[in-house]
């Protein structure tokens, strides 16, 4: 069953290369709890099916980055891009695209956290294995409060723009 508003995001962990060393992590892939993320946070997260496919590199992912600071202005104190990709994907992505830290670009590289969340899309026909479903959420201290869920292989409500007007 997937996750709904209301619900509480189930406890995973979640990987995220850092290109920075910083307090208590190194440099390289370093796994977070997901409930250790969240406390204390309102978050938005958006997941993709995968990184540097077309949609997510030139429409979803530009759209958080070009929202950055009107989320901020909201009250988002952090924003977070979800893939079925490992670290050093979600790293060299992140790079490329030059987000610099205005989004966690958070690895679930065996898809564990996007199946307790009820969101995978199965793409073993396609050769892409499981992947994420397309969606955005917001969570206030892991409580989910907005979630936006693609149909099928859609663009058109877990956009920055829809998830700003919602704030």
């Amino acid at each position: 069953m997937a996750i709904k508003v209301g619900d509480t995001l189930p406890e995973g962990t979640l990987t995220e290369f850092l290109e920075v060393e910083q307090q208590g992590c190194s440099l390289g892939p370093n796994a977070f709890k997901v409930s250790d993320l969240v406390k204390g946070k309102k978050i938005a997260i958006f997941a993709v099916p995968g990184a540097f496919t077309p949609t997510c590199s030139e429409q979803h992912l530009p759209g958080y980055l070009a929202q950055h600071d009107a989320l901020k202005a909201k009250g988002i104190d952090e924003i977070w891009c979800v893939a079925v990709n490992d670290a050093f994907v979600m790293g060299a992505w992140g790079r490329e695209l030059k987000v610099n830290g205005r989004v966690r670009m958070m690895a679930d590289g065996s898809a564990l956290w996007t199946r307790a969340l009820g969101l995978e899309l199965d793409l073993v026909e396609r050769g892409l294995g499981v992947r994420s479903q397309r969606y955005s959420m917001v969570v206030d201290n892991g409580v989910v409060t907005q979630l936006y869920l693609e149909n099928g292989g859609g663009y058109s409500v877990s956009d920055a723009d829809t998830m700003l007007k919602q704030l």
